[in-house]
Formats: structure tokens, C-alpha cells, sequence
């Protein structure tokens, strides 16, 4: 069966994807003999030339540590990597700089929030977690717990892939101390309403903590109309460089928590009596920073600024739309997770197709998918299913793309058949 021939979804106006896509220069290489078609997003999204030209400039140019140097080059450098820590307060909306901290990622992030939180936990307390979480969202609370006693309580999701509101009215209580919850799911797409969820259990002074590595790729946040208490992404996944990412915290917070790692920079005073730790947000950053990833970032977020978001949230919408019409293209395939507030990640399997064979014959095609349990085994649980294969569109995936990705899964099913 190959019937492409469904009513096309088209984007809005005022997208020029085919543009978009001349800033990306990796999209325009072959793969084992096809044009490639990168839809593995979620893992890590493609850098545009603006954000090689900023890491490339900044080495070329200014290259040297920050914030102390006495001399041009420190000065180029701590302006650069300042002005990045800007541009991301503003895309979070954060209220001061003080409360954007430099991290490695999302993961790090977490394990910085959770080690600073464990001298408020006690044996008794619950943290609570959804059982969509990625496995960085719950091994560290779990380790924090094992260390002082206190209790990891997972939410239930339902068969749509959406979180049990009723699960989580029931489960938060006197003893929830702290609510972990990603604000979109990495395998279903699920875009969880955090901002309730949030005035609810800060209404019981609840600690909110929200990881935002699945969202931000797709719509801009803002911390202070959610009313979180951290919020936490990794640049790589928001079209910039690998190995930085940024935390936002509250201010009180963040002061009130001891640092994560000691070292250089987020020292005040140091003797061999005592030490005292430097202000926000310097405190959080032990080491010689990420500078140029951190410039990288920077410039990742300004270039998504240059763009018009509703139309391109539209576009991506019609992406997933697409996506979704042409399942019944491919017999036997099953879409884990239809929530109704989605963004376009489409976890499917395909009956007596295993993930990983879908994954090596589709890449024979040119088309880059992820298979496996995608750092989320518990929730593979839920669903009773080893791992799946996943689609996650971007802002720079086409409709053609789409409806190649599903004429190759009638040829890898064709094959197996």
C-alpha cells in the first residue's frame, strides 16, 4: 500500500521553510546514497550557521577566560559570555541574571537542584515524579532519596499518554515536599499542564522543579507566569552546541541552597578554615565555564528570535498533523501517546517489526529516527513494550519529508513481509 494521496496539511503563511533550511548546512548532505532526512530532533536538533559563526568568531577573536582577566581579550570574552546569559534571562523571562546559572545540560541541572535540596528532606517526605519521566528526571531524586530517607512517588499517566490528574490530586499531600515533572514528555510528546500543577502544590509549599528540554525546541517559556521554582534545559536540543544548558531558580532559592561542586570561581574567600561562596549566580559555577557553547547558546536563542513563532509553531503543527494521517498508510502501526496538546514526536511500533530494525532500514534510506527506550524505561512499562521507534519533527522538516518517512515504513514492512 502506498497511498500518499490525503489532502495535505499546509503550513500558515509567512514560513519559508525552504529558507529556514539553507541556514542548517548539515540537512543538505547525503546519507548512504538519499538525500537525509534528520527527524530525531528530540535526541539533538541541528545547528544553524549562526550559531557556528559565533562559536567560530569567538575563538578566532576573543578567546580567553572570563571575568578576571586584566586584559582585551578576558574583556571580549566575559562581554560575550555575559550578553548570552542575558539572552537567555529574557527568553525565560527570569528576573535577574542572578537566577540564570551555566550548567553542562538538563541532566546536570537536576543533580545540582536535587544535591541542593536534600538537606530539606527528611525520612517521610515525598518526592513527587509522572511516570513519563526521562530516566535524568528520576535517578538523581531517587539517589537523594536513598541518601536521606525520603520517598519517590510516581504520577500515573494515562493509555493517551496524558498525566492522571487524578493521580496527582491523590498523590500530593502533607508530605510532598517536592514536584519533579518534565514539561514535555521526550517519547510522547505530551505537553503536561505545569502551570496549574504548579499553583497547586505551591499552595501546599511545595518545591516546583521543571525540566524544559522537550519545550523549549518548540514554544518559549516563562518562568514567571508559570511560577515555578526552577527550570531547567539543554542548549543542544534548542539548535545550539552540546555540553552547556541553563538553570533558571529562584532567587531565594538559589541563596539558600548550598553549591553543587566547589572549586574556582564560585568561591567569596578562601582558607584552610573556611570558605565562603561567591554571589549569584557564580556560586553554581565551579571551573572555568562552557564559554563558546555558552555564546553558541546565545546565539541559538537569537536566531529562533528572528523567526515568526506562531507561524512556525503552525508549521510544525502541520507536520504532526500529517503525521498523523498517514498512520493508517502503514498496517499494524500503533502511535504510543495520541495527548491532545502534543508537540510533533510521533513514538510508534509496528506489528512483528522490532524498533531497531525499523530504525537500520529506514536509515539505509537517509532517514535519521531513534529507537529504543529513549531514556524512559519506566513509562515503557506502563505501555508493556521493550522500546519504540520515534519521529520528532522540527521547525526545519518539511511535509515531503513526513510523507517519505512513511513511504520508506511500507518498504521496510513490504521487506519483512
Amino acid at each position: 500500500m502506498n497511498d500518499l494521496s490525503m489532502a495535505r496539511t499546509a503550513p500558515k503563511a509567512g514560513f519559508d521553510v525552504n529558507a529556514v533550511r539553507r541556514d542548517f548546512p548539515i540537512l543538505s548532505q547525503q546519507v548512504n546514497g538519499k538525500p537525509l532526512v534528520y527527524l530525531d530532533n528530540g535526541a539533538s536538533a541541528q545547528k544553524p550557521l549562526t550559531v557556528l559563526d559565533a562559536m567560530d568568531r569567538y575563538y578566532r577573536e576573543m578567546h580567553s577566560n572570563v571575568h578576571r582577566g586584566a586584559h582585551t581579550l578576558g574583556d571580549r570574552a566575559t562581554t560575550a559570555f555575559e550578553g548570552a546569559r542575558e539572552t537567555v534571562r529574557a527568553f525565560l523571562n527570569a528576573g535577574s541574571t542572578e537566577e540564570i546559572i551555566w550548567t553542562r545540560g538538563t541532566t546536570e541541572a537536576i543533580n545540582l537542584i536535587a544535591n541542593g535540596l536534600a538537606a530539606r528532606l527528611k525520612p517521610g517526605d515525598e518526592i513527587l515524579l509522572s511516570h513519563m519521566e526521562h530516566h535524568a528526571n528520576i535517578v538523581p531524586w531517587q539517589m537523594i532519596a536513598e541518601r536521606t530517607g525520603a520517598t519517590v512517588i510516581p504520577i500515573q499517566v494515562t493509555p493517551a499518554g496524558e498525566l492522571d490528574l487524578d493521580s496527582f490530586n491523590s498523590l500530593l499531600g502533607e508530605k510532598t515536599r517536592v514536584l519533579a515533572l518534565t514539561h514535555v514528555s521526550n517519547v510522547l510528546g505530551t505537553i503536561n499542564p505545569v502551570a496549574s500543577l504548579i499553583k497547586q502544590a505551591k499552595a501546599r509549599g511545595v518545591i516546583t522543579v521543571i525540566d524544559g528540554a522537550q519545550a523549549v525546541p518548540h514554544f518559549q517559556p516563562d518562568v514567571q507566569a508559570l511560577g515555578c521554582d526552577f527550570y531547567m534545559f539543554s542548549a543542544h536540543k534548542l539548535f545550539g552546541p552540546t555540553g552547556v544548558g541553563a538553570l533558571y531558580g529562584r532567587k531565594q532559592l538559589l541563596e539558600e541552597i548550598p553549591p553543587y561542586q566547589g572549586g574556582g570561581e564560585m568561591i567569596e574567600r578562601v582558607t584552610f578554615d573556611r570558605t565562603t561562596w561567591n554571589v549569584l549566580p557564580y556560586k553554581f559555577e565551579a571551573g572555568t565555564p562552557p564559554i563558546a557553547e555558552a555564546v553558541g547558546l546565545g546565539a541559538a536563542i537569537e536566531y529562533l528570535g528572528g523567526l515568526d513563532r506562531a507561524a512556525m509553531e503552525a508549521s510544525e503543527e502541520a507536520l504532526l498533523t500529517r503525521a498523523n494521517e498517514l498512520v493508517e498508510t502503514v498496517p499494524g502501526m500503533q502511535v504510543i501517546g495520541t495527548a491532545k496538546h502534543k508537540v510533533p514526536v510521533m513514538s510508534f511500533k509496528i506489528e512483528g517489526l522490532h524498533p531497531s530494525d525499523i530504525g537500520t532500514l529506514l536509515d539505509q534510506q537517509g532517514i535519521a529516527i531513534r529507537t529504543g527506550h529513549h531514556c524512559a524505561m519506566p513509562l515503557m512499562d506502563f505501555y508493556g513494550v521493550p522500546g519504540t521507534a520515534r519521529a520528532s519533527f522540527a521547525f526545519y522538516n518539511t511535509i515531503a519529508e513526513v510523507e517519505q518517512l512513511f513511504t520508506a515504513l511500507q518498504k521496510v514492512q513490504r521487506l519483512f513481509a
